[in-house]
C-alpha cells in the first residue's frame, strides 16, 4: 500500500473532528499526556487528557478556531484549538476572562443571544496573551 496525504479541506466535518483529535494528542504527548477520545461531549469534553504523573486530567473541547461558550463556563474545562499553523490549550473560563478585559465580545449578538462565541482571526493582543498556551 503506497501511502498518500490527504486534503484536510476534502474531509467531513466529523472526520475533521478525529483528524484534529490525532494531531492534538500526538502534541499533547511531548507533555506528557495520553489522550482519550470521548464518544460523547463528557461534560463539555471532546476527549480526556491524562499525565503520566498519574495527578492530572484535563478535559478538553476540540474546536476549529478560538471559541467560548456559556455552556462551557465553570465545567474546568480547557478549550483546544488550531491558528495559523498551531495549536492552543487554554482554561475556557480564563481566556473568557481575558476576553472580556480586551474584547467587545461579550457584548456581541452572537454571545448575548446564542451564548457562544468564535474567531478564527484573534487579534494580535488575543495572540500574544495565548503565547503560553501553544502546544
Amino acid at each position: 500500500m503506497k501511502l498518500e496525504k490527504i486534503s484536510y479541506t476534502t474531509l467531513s466535518s466529523k472526520q475533521k473532528e478525529i483528524f484534529n483529535f490525532q494531531k492534538v494528542a500526538g502534541l499533547l504527548a511531548d507533555y506528557g499526556f495520553n489522550c482519550i477520545k470521548l464518544a460523547d461531549d463528557w461534560q463539555g469534553a471532546d476527549f480526556l487528557a491524562y499525565h503520566k504523573d498519574g495527578n492530572d486530567t484535563l478535559k478538553v473541547q476540540l474546536k476549529g478556531r478560538m471559541t467560548i461558550s456559556k455552556k462551557y463556563i465553570g465545567r474546568n474545562l480547557y478549550i483546544c484549538f488550531p491558528h495559523k499553523d498551531s495549536w492552543y490549550l487554554v482554561i475556557h473560563d480564563e481566556l473568557i476572562a481575558f476576553l472580556e478585559r480586551t474584547t467587545n465580545y461579550l457584548q456581541t449578538e452572537s454571545w448575548r443571544v446564542n451564548g457562544s462565541y468564535h474567531s478564527a482571526t484573534p487579534s494580535q493582543q488575543t495572540m500574544s496573551w495565548l503565547e503560553s498556551s501553544k502546544l
